[in-house]
């Protein structure tokens, strides 16, 4: 098992979670955080720091497009070891839904 950013935090990309992870196994793009599977230990600290509710086990159902997305774009957006400010508007995208297809960016982020 391991955890996985859903798509809840596109736009919001709150980093409270990077802030209690003990592995730092989070990664910034440029509008939202990913999880490296791999380095995750399943400790489950990050999923109620989130303010979004984007951070879910990979146990529930229907994940495997949120476990192969974390998987590829963790190996290639910088990492992120420490909490940095919520963009502007990030309440304002919080309760948005279908935000993949709206505003995804595969475009990294600046890491630490």
């Amino acid at each position: 098992m391991t955890y996985v950013v859903t798509d809840a935090c596109i736009k919001c990309k709150y980093t409270d979670c990077v802030e209690v992870c003990p592995v730092d196994c989070f990664y910034e793009g440029d509008n939202m955080l990913v999880i490296n599977p791999s380095e995750c230990i399943d400790c489950g600290v990050c999923e109620p720091e989130c303010p979004a509710e984007a951070i879910i086990p990979d146990t529930e159902p229907g994940l495997e497009k949120w476990l192969e997305l974390n998987t590829k774009y963790s190996a290639e957006w910088p990492n992120l070891t420490t909490k940095k400010d919520a963009p502007a508007d990030a309440d304002e995208f919080k309760d948005v839904e279908d935000k993949f297809e709206k505003f995804f960016s595969p475009e990294p982020g600046e890491g630490d």
